[in-house]
């Protein structure tokens, strides 16, 4: 997210409200005195913004409910980058002032705006009247400010007042449907625009931005409709979890991966709907993805399961410093794999495949199929990804035991994961039948990837063995865990057994 730029994040709970007219904050506050805990309301003054707001030139940012503005005045200046989280809430993430956006509110959009210039669209400039809503312990709870705006977009001006209330963090959300049932008694309605900058592109003439590339006209029953939907989805998600990765907030990396994994088992298992002479170049660009993805996902994984088997192992069989090489390692790996995925995100590869997607749900490459009913479809898809399964675990369970037996039941489970993704995506179609298949597909999945997560971890075992070893180190725990693992291999196989019977 930059090395220079310091940020600070704060969740922002909010609600706008149109049909001021001439009413003064106090009149507006004063009334919710006993509203939920609010038993005292302050002033603190009038301020002056000013915000300028950036985005593409085709409002791509405004187009999702982000906004990104550089402001100056009150208690906040500086750059303010909004997120939208849920109804009603967002996350701001703040940087210092400067001239132009900083890169490390740049980087978080990246995804969205792609290569496209940051530019000025529109400038705001706020009069603030602010109350504050307090406990009876002087705690605040929430602000309400009365704001009156000019919105200023190249020739074009646009006025309005609207107030806001937004809850203080760690209030409890349920005072504002309290305040606003007593606002709405005072007259005041719930504002239609997302945001300040929405209602100033709207009454400034601005053509309404639009989200993403346009959906192709649908046939609801159409096989088709279901699987572009499906796409839709994946590729809204990886858009989305794109700044969560850069920020290395939890999971956010895993669930970027299976995003990945799904869009591309889609392109693959839908080959009777979308045409795989232009999908399966879009596929091996997905597979990369997934694997430079994986190289930060796998160390965590790996980090974790090393870590357990550590703390099982009894004092008398812990021999050497263990834990310290383990932790050094881990350090060491992880900020060598984090810089490499930090550099995909900002890669040319990446935005060219962003871009590629775009075009792919804009103007799909359908067949036939496509418009065949979806329910025929989707249940053949699944059909055949089910018996596709079978025959590799019939393979996996004649293989010698070994190498050859892993690289099956690793193959095996890639088949798992594919049956059980194309079950998901026919959910909305095939109900109850797919949701059965979905759970059997899963449980065989995840005893396949103990397996195969075992296999890997016997690997890493030889490897911090062997540099234990050249550091003159004990060896014999590391042989012990090694066993260990062989175990839980074991019985991942015969937990797979179980399932199949």
């Amino acid at each position: 997210m930059g090395a220079t730029t310091k940020t600070r994040n704060t969740t922002e709970t909010e609600r706008k409200y149109d049909g001021v007219d001439d009413t003064s904050p106090d009149q507006l506050a004063g009334p919710l005195v006993g509203v939920g805990a609010i038993a005292a309301v302050a002033g603190d003054g009038v301020v002056s913004l000013t915000a300028e707001y950036y985005d593409t030139r085709d409002e791509r940012l405004a187009a999702q409910g982000i906004t990104l503005r550089r402001r100056t005045g009150g208690h906040d200046a500086g750059w303010h980058l909004k997120l939208p989280v849920g109804p009603d809430t967002r996350e701001e993430i703040q940087a210092p002032l400067a001239d132009r956006p900083p890169e490390a509110l740049v980087a978080l959009v990246r995804s969205r705006v792609r290569r496209a210039e940051l530019l000025p669209l529109v400038t705001l400039r706020t009069r603030r009247d602010r109350r504050a809503l307090s406990n009876a312990d002087g705690t605040e709870l929430a602000e309400l400010v009365l704001d009156q705006v000019t919105a200023e977009r190249g020739e074009h001006t646009a006025r309005w007042s609207e107030v806001e209330v937004e809850l203080a963090e760690g209030a409890d959300p349920a005072l504002l449907d309290a305040v606003e049932e007593r606002l709405a008694a005072a007259g005041l309605t719930r504002s239609a625009a997302r945001s300040k900058l929405h209602r100033a592109l709207a009454e400034t003439g601005a053509r309404p931005p639009e989200a993403g590339p346009a959906a192709p006209p649908a046939d609801d029953d159409a096989a088709g409709s279901y699987v572009l939907a499906y796409a839709r989805r994946q590729v809204r998600a990886l858009v989305d979890l794109d700044p969560a990765v850069r920020r290395d907030l939890p999971d956010a990396v895993h669930q970027m991966r299976v995003a990945t994994r799904r869009l591309r088992s889609a392109l693959r298992t839908f080959r009777p709907v979308l045409d795989r002479g232009a999908t399966d170049p879009v596929r091996n660009e997905l597979r990369w993805l997934a694997a430079e993805l994986g190289l930060e996902r796998d160390r965590e994984v790996m980090a974790e399961r090393l870590s357990a088997r550590l703390a099982e192992l009894p004092p008398r069989l812990r021999l050497g410093p263990l834990d310290q090489r383990l932790s050094a390692d881990t350090r060491t790996r992880r900020a060598e794999i984090r810089e490499r995925v930090l550099a995909t995100l900002d890669g040319p590869r990446y935005l060219d495949l962003l871009d590629t997607l775009d075009g792919l749900l804009a103007a799909p490459p359908l067949r036939g199929a496509a418009t065949s009913p979806a329910r025929e479809v989707l249940a053949d898809v699944v059909r055949r990804d089910r018996d596709r399964l079978r025959a590799r675990l019939r393979t996996a369970e004649t293989a010698p035991a070994g190498t050859e037996r892993d690289v099956a039941l690793h193959e095996a489970r890639k088949a798992a994961k594919r049956a059980r993704y194309a079950a998901e995506a026919a959910l909305p179609v095939l109900g109850s039948s797919a949701e059965k298949k979905r759970k059997r597909f899963k449980g065989v999945q995840q005893a396949l990837g103990e397996h195969q997560d075992s296999v890997l971890a016997r690997a890493e075992l030889l490897r911090l063995a062997d540099q234990a070893q050249q550091a003159g180190e004990p060896t014999f725990s590391y042989g012990v865990l090694y066993e260990r693992e062989a175990e839980l291999a074991a019985a991942a196989r015969r937990k797979l057994r179980k399932l199949r019977s």
